[in-house]
């Protein structure tokens, strides 16, 4: 994915601090009563068309990773894997800012629909019987989050899973020949010999809801491709960066 990415590298840079006083707030430097040194609160990692990825964010990131159900037994998510989500997901609120922020804003009973769904079926949320508000409150400290925290998390995940709904799936076409392919080349196979196996007509419709996420997958991955491609994306962390932009720090800086 790193070939994807315009990225520098500014080695020069890694001293570069900003403090992160409340989410979106001012930034700087604290001085320490009684110290002549300032204490550093939060750097930045990396820069998507301006807009700053503080170290914090990795960590909030890797916090939230909880509540995404695809990670299960997936282990816990890497800095770097947490930078490539926020790079994409930056990349793709900006999109969303420049056509149309308003379609694409989920409503509040859709948020809490969301989380209450995240309560009774996530594996780590039924452990601890997230269902009743004691059990939530224990699931948030015990992951360090907070219910705003959380709240806006899924709002943003709502966001972008209806804005690629409303870009892409439109005027995609499944044919009833796609349909059968599928049902008799993937489907099929995958019940034993002798098993009872559901008809066509059953399964067709959730065929071409399969048929068309995958056609919708395609679309988003390479229009978030060119993204990264025509974007401006500097990571500053070397840490962070890929071993291609490792092995040569100035590789893909003239995207922009």
């Amino acid at each position: 994915m790193g070939d994807r990415i315009s990225i520098r590298i500014r080695l020069a840079m890694g001293a570069l601090m900003v403090g992160l006083l409340a989410m979106g707030g001012s930034a700087g430097v604290a001085q320490e009563p009684g110290a002549g040194a300032p204490v550093v609160l939060d750097k930045v990692v990396a820069v998507v068309n301006n807009h700053a990825i503080l170290e914090s964010d990795l960590g909030d990131e890797i916090r939230l990773s909880v509540l995404d159900p695809g990670r299960a037994g997936l282990g816990v998510l890497t800095r770097q894997q947490a930078l490539e989500q926020l790079i994409s997901r930056a990349l793709i609120q900006q999109q969303i800012r420049q056509e149309d922020e308003t379609a694409a804003e989920p409503s509040p009973g859709e948020v809490d629909a969301r989380l209450a769904e995240i309560r009774k079926e996530l594996p780590a949320c039924v452990r601890l019987n997230c269902a009743s508000d004691a059990g939530w409150k224990a699931f948030l400290a015990s992951h360090g989050l907070t219910a705003e925290r959380v709240d806006s998390y899924l709002r943003f995940r709502l966001e972008i899973l209806r804005f690629v709904e409303q870009r892409f799936r439109q005027g995609i076409q499944i044919t009833a020949q796609e349909i059968e392919s599928y049902y008799h080349d993937t489907l099929l196979p995958q019940y034993a010999v002798g098993e009872a196996t559901p008809t066509l007509d059953k399964v067709s419709q959730r065929i071409q809801e399969i048929l068309l996420q995958q056609q919708v997958n395609v679309l988003f991955d390479e229009w978030l491709e060119n993204l990264r491609k025509q974007g401006d994306v500097e990571v500053l962390d070397p840490a962070l960066a890929t071993p291609e932009a490792q092995s040569d720090p100035g590789k893909g800086t003239g995207s922009r």
